[in-house]
């Protein structure tokens, strides 16, 4: 069967209608003619999963990624990036209920803060797209940058010299499972942390990486296919560093931080404009991203956070950066007193807000809501139950995550006159 793209869904395939069946077709453009020779049904979709772009759109542009297509991280290289805010802008604002812009990321190549690379005997780099067990392998990262050539290369020269097992997912065997690498963009620090299955490590392995400002050994003791583990040892400093603006950021192998830092700068700059008053509440504030830079714009800022780790490193964040900021472990349901704050900044996991916050939030009615989000879909029904009593003033987007259909989402909410 062959058909026309007729335009991008809010998943970055290639829409074509082809009779009354209509059908999504991954990393094509609108304009290119396709064969579809096999497909699947999911979520009430027809995904092709074997086609030929017999002829290409003049909408392509030539991806920076010798591995765009076979790798399952970006979707959407081969689009034209003015293109690809179109899109997202698109997503959100059928998701809010208004036009958004989205402000593009500083750098659409090189941005990526960490990538987590599959150490396998299928090949050392990426998971295959549409599959869990297979892997493309890779001499770099272009959406990473030049430091994942130069690791990747020390790791397959460590490989070559100690012949260590790699890890075979369908057989649960291997001691290599994963190298994880962080950078600070803004500070140039590098972390390296392999990732195995329980054994020895030999002694030799940080002396491949004499270059990097952090090396770690963790140790995933599961079946479970994750990248990070149990700290097992680490050489050199216990933490790289990252800046956003006049903000450091301490960076360690088990914290979350945003993974875009050009786009985390623009990200927390919008809060700042969007945050009203002088006591503020960060929810689900993690490593206090948020919470820390607002303290040193002098804001009165609380974070509450469920994991304990992260609290613990939002602590020393605030104390790195000489400001006062107070940080709870406590889970979002249990949150109390919403109404003696100016601002609540909420930025949930993908999953959205509990209910039972919804109906808090509702109750006791903090002035103004900053509500930042991943996932336009969950952000949307959220908002649909806060809008009882909140107005949406202001809405924007922050391309965190290039040529891949995902986009960050910052709304601010002002209670209703």
């Amino acid at each position: 069967m062959r058909g026309i793209v007729e335009k991008l869904d809010f998943e970055g395939m290639g829409v074509v209608r082809i009779g009354k069946k209509e059908f999504h077709v991954p990393f094509t453009a609108p304009g290119d003619e396709v064969e579809i020779k096999k497909w699947r049904r999911k979520k009430r979709r027809l995904i092709a999963t074997d086609f030929e772009v017999v002829k290409e759109s003049p909408e392509r542009v030539p991806p920076e990624c010798p591995y765009f297509g076979k790798c399952g991280g970006c979707a959407l290289q081969h689009i034209p990036y003015s293109e690809q805010l179109r899109v997202k802008g698109e997503k959100l604002a059928k998701h809010i209920g208004m036009d958004v812009e989205v402000l593009p990321s500083p750098r659409p190549y090189g941005h990526r803060n960490r990538i987590d690379v599959v150490v396998s005997t299928g090949g050392i780099g990426f998971r295959r797209k549409g599959t869990w067990w297979d892997a493309v392998d890779i001499e770099w990262c272009p959406v990473f940058g030049e430091a994942s050539k130069r690791v990747l290369r020390s790791l397959r020269e460590f490989i070559e010299d100690f012949k260590p097992s790699l890890y075979n997912i369908r057989e649960n065997s291997g001691f290599l499972r994963y190298i994880v690498i962080r950078e600070g963009k803004f500070t140039g620090e590098l972390m390296v942390n392999l990732v195995t299955s329980e054994g020895e490590l030999l002694e030799e392995f940080p002396n491949y990486f004499d270059y990097a400002t952090s090396v770690y050994w963790s140790v995933n003791r599961t079946k479970s296919d994750v990248s990070y583990g149990e700290i097992e040892r680490f050489w050199g400093s216990e933490f790289i560093r990252e800046r956003l603006n006049d903000v450091v950021y301490l960076i360690h192998p088990n914290s979350f931080f945003q993974t875009n830092s050009y786009g985390a700068v623009e990200l927390v700059k919008k809060v700042g404009e969007f945050v009203e008053g002088e006591k503020v509440l960060d929810l689900y504030s993690g490593v206090g991203t948020f919470a820390v830079y607002l303290a040193k714009r002098g804001f009165s800022v609380e974070g509450i956070e469920i994991n304990p780790f992260a609290v613990d490193m939002a602590r020393r964040n605030a104390e790195l950066n000489g400001v006062e900021a107070a940080f709870h472990v406590g889970e979002d349901r249990d949150v109390e007193n919403l109404g003696v704050y100016d601002t609540l900044v909420l930025d949930p996991p993908r999953a959205g807000l509990h209910p039972k916050l919804i109906k808090k939030i509702l109750k006791e009615q903090p002035e103004t809501v900053v509500y930042v989000s991943c996932n336009p879909a969950t952000l949307g029904e959220n908002l649909k139950k806060l809008l009882e009593k909140y107005e949406v003033e202001t809405a924007v987007g922050v391309d965190m995550f290039p040529h891949t259909p995902h986009v960050e989402a910052v709304v601010k909410l002002k209670l209703k006159v």
